[in-house]
């Protein structure tokens, strides 16, 4: 096993959600992989109110308890693939809001994104990607969209065609490769 540690963030927090099976869908496929440990974590641990930081991010002065231990879970990683899903032609505002807490712990490593929605989710991950630019995120090409209307049953049983399988090891070599790079820019 590598030293390789990537956070899979599940980005909704919304009841009856649909987010929670597609972010097992990527840990299960994540299973299978040797070059990296993949965690879940679920923006529903971390209940964070809409940012209440004094201070901006950029100068890594967290006060709340709540913001230390968010910092202390996202610098555990070298990677992160966002599960996210559109809401309004963006991504939710959890996500977003937990995204802004941060900064130094998001510096100089990779992201992926994973999203779903009426239309796959891709204007969610356009949004992410330009937030991720500025945190010197560095993102991957490949991602995955995942349709409410062919890889949902009734909108709310994920059941994502066979198509998606060669994309996610797409993603996750992509992944897995910058992820390395930036470890060694890190250190």
């Amino acid at each position: 096993m590598n030293d390789l540690k990537i956070a899979i963030i599940l980005g909704s927090t919304r009841p009856g959600r649909n987010g929670k099976a597609v972010a097992d869908w990527v840990l299960d496929r994540a299973g299978a992989r040797t070059a990296a440990e993949y965690e879940l974590v679920d923006l529903a641990d971390y209940p964070l109110p809409h940012l209440d930081e004094a201070t901006p991010p950029s100068m890594g002065q967290y006060e709340g308890e709540h913001t230390k231990a968010w910092a202390t879970k996202i610098a555990e990683f070298d990677g992160y693939i966002f599960v996210t899903p559109e809401y309004n032609h963006s991504t939710s505002g959890v996500l977003k809001n937990a995204i802004d807490y941060l900064y130094a712990e998001w510096n100089n490593k990779a992201a992926a994104f994973v999203s779903y929605g009426s239309l796959g989710g891709a204007r969610a991950i356009e949004h992410l990607r330009t937030v991720a630019s500025e945190l010197q995120l560095a993102h991957v090409r490949q991602q995955l969209s995942f349709s409410l209307f062919s890889d949902f049953e009734n909108f709310s049983v994920f059941k994502p065609g066979p198509q998606h399988d060669d994309a996610a090891i797409a993603l996750f070599d992509q992944l897995e490769s910058w992820t390395s790079a930036l470890k060694t820019t890190r250190a």
